[in-house]
């Protein structure tokens, strides 16, 4: 996940103006390298008989577009293919279908503008009386495919990762994934117009649908058509985003209850719903004391912090770091220019303490600590820098404490999971196309720029707080989910270690949506030692597993 904001989302975090969240952690090649755990043997996926007849190649439609952009003039992809497969999860044997294929998406005047592909495990032979939950899972960036949740995280098949989530040299391999959600959801793996192999009909319908307001149109529109065509309406639906994929989640919420599709559940990986808690500027100090508990986590990691702090446990260490944030720390930054003389030395003691970075080191910066700053100083005397997404890897600073590193220490999974994720789908899922499958999306310049406003006057009438209002904060939208199904619930999952949705950013959005008591507590909260891919791990993929498999029990309300 460079940051998928598209490939520039590093450079972005280097400028700490717009600090990127966006999809996947990059677990360090050179960390500590471990063997893959033999338990992942106890999830046996055996494919059965697959569809006789393979569907045809593809035949590119002539063009550059077809192959480099995220467009194209027709669909040129086969019709969607189902293959059947088995895959045990806790000692129980799920046979499921597999569909591949693409959905039209029309514009507002019911012309094709685009196609978006996807692919949904269903297994077989439900119990008629209670019908399974359908999970929507996808990633980010904004300007990311779904590949890292589906092969990553939840789908029945993963990429092997040695158990810390560090990538073991190629060749890669998949596994089957004992920690697949497929026992407690069907699952529908979707990718945004102009990622993976979905695509628009031509550059003017590229760049409606690049930006929130049209993203949110084309997905709700995907999840309306899927639901009616599969007749599952009266199934419990859950959203579950990763990154940017929470921006899109929360504004769903909304949009789907616009369109008579309520929305059930919502899980939130790695969180971001109000862009203001990210961006730090002259005017806006939230940013620098919401990040201190994820600093406060990794110089704990390093054993950089204070004695007081150290011997605690990593939770009870983020816990004070949090007070201490939010009160102290929060009250500092308010004084600004007046924060002087003792006041001043003592704040900066104790920040010191809480961040492992010297006194005089803070007061250079005015206790104002970007993401970039704080990767590159911490570990300064070891050349080393930590990774945004993940601040428990570490890379060679070519020049240390240089704020403008040449690249992010958190490694980078693209290659294994595209080289898997596209050998699976031909190979196993039986569908094949020549298209290039763009995990960041397919565009070079010829892929617009994202616009993160939303307004009132999108295609489905969103109700914004004014008219023509915009902005980039979705709170709202998960706020008015809950007035219309006060039996909403929603789980947030964040790393103690990703600095890209730092953990308190993502908890200081869930208090502030003005929601009535009994409504918060349909909010679960759960913290993972892990960074902003918590999946990437096979610890916290465990965890993860168990937590979502209680998490739609609630929803569902099974055994209550």
């Amino acid at each position: 996940m460079k940051s998928k904001f598209t490939l520039s989302l590093l450079a972005l975090a280097v400028a700490a103006t717009l600090p990127t969240f966006a999809q996947q952690t990059r677990p360090a090649r050179n960390r500590r390298p471990n063997s893959q755990n033999s338990s992942q043997a106890t999830a046996q996926t055996n494919a059965q008989p697959k569809t006789p007849t393979p569907a045809p190649e593809a035949t590119p439609a002539p063009g550059r577009g077809n192959q480099m952009y995220g467009f194209e003039p027709e669909a040129t992809d086969p019709p969607p293919v189902k293959t059947h497969h088995s895959v045990t999860i806790d000692g129980k044997t799920y046979q499921y279908t597999a569909e591949v294929g693409k959905m039209p998406i029309a514009d507002a005047s019911g012309k094709t503008m685009g196609h978006m592909f996807y692919v949904a495990y269903l297994v077989d032979n439900p119990d008629p009386s209670h019908p399974r939950p359908v999970t929507i899972s996808y990633n980010g960036g904004p300007g990311y495919a779904s590949v890292w949740v589906h092969v990553g995280g939840f789908g029945p098949r993963r990429v092997a990762l040695n158990d810390n989530g560090s990538v073991p040299p190629p060749p890669y391999k998949l596994v089957n994934n004992a920690d697949s959600w497929l026992d407690a959801t069907d699952l529908v793996f979707v990718d945004a117009v102009g990622t993976g192999y979905s695509r628009a009909t031509d550059l003017k319908n590229l760049k409606a649908a690049t930006n929130a307001q049209g993203d949110l149109e084309a997905f709700a529109q995907f999840i309306r058509m899927w639901m009616y065509q599969n007749n599952r309406l009266n199934s419990p639906l859950i959203l579950a985003g990763e990154s940017y994929g929470t921006f899109r989640s929360a504004g769903l919420s909304n949009v789907l209850w616009q369109h008579h599709i309520p929305v059930t559940g919502i899980v939130l990986l790695s969180s971001v719903l109000n862009f203001d808690t990210l961006r730090p500027s002259y005017s806006n100090d939230r940013p620098y004391w919401l990040m201190l508990p994820t600093q406060t986590a990794i110089a704990w990691h390093y054993h950089k912090l204070a004695p007081q702090y150290q011997k605690e446990t990593l939770p009870e260490a983020v816990k004070q770091s949090e007070e201490w944030a939010e009160t102290n720390y929060q009250h500092y930054l308010d004084l600004g220019d007046a924060l002087q003389g003792a006041p001043r030395q003592q704040a900066l003691k104790e920040m010191s303490a809480l961040t492992g970075l010297s006194p005089q080191f803070l007061d250079g910066w005015n206790l104002r600590i970007s993401t970039a700053l704080f990767d590159s100083s911490l570990l300064r005397d070891r050349r080393k820098i930590i990774g945004r997404y993940d601040g428990t890897q570490i890379g060679t600073n070519r020049t240390p404490g240089d704020i403008r590193p040449d690249y992010d220490a958190s490694s980078d999974l693209d290659t294994a999971y595209q080289h898997e994720f596209v050998e699976y789908l031909r190979n196993n899922l039986d569908y094949r196309s020549t298209l290039e499958y763009g995990q960041y999306g397919l565009g070079g310049s010829g892929f617009p720029g994202w616009s993160y406003n939303i307004s009132s006057g999108g295609r489905f009438g969103r109700g914004s707080s004014g008219p023509g209002n915009a902005n980039d904060d979705v709170s709202q939208d998960l706020e008015r989910a809950f007035a219309q199904d006060p039996s909403l619930r929603v789980m947030l999952c964040e790393g103690y270690f990703d600095q890209a949705t730092p953990m308190l950013e993502a908890t200081y959005s869930m208090r502030h949506l003005f929601i009535t008591p009994a409504e918060q507590t349909h909010i679960s909260i759960e913290h993972y030692e892990s960074g902003h891919m918590i999946y990437a791990i096979k610890g916290t993929r465990e965890k993860l597993h168990r937590d979502f498999d209680a998490f739609v029990r609630s929803v569902t309300g099974a055994g209550q």
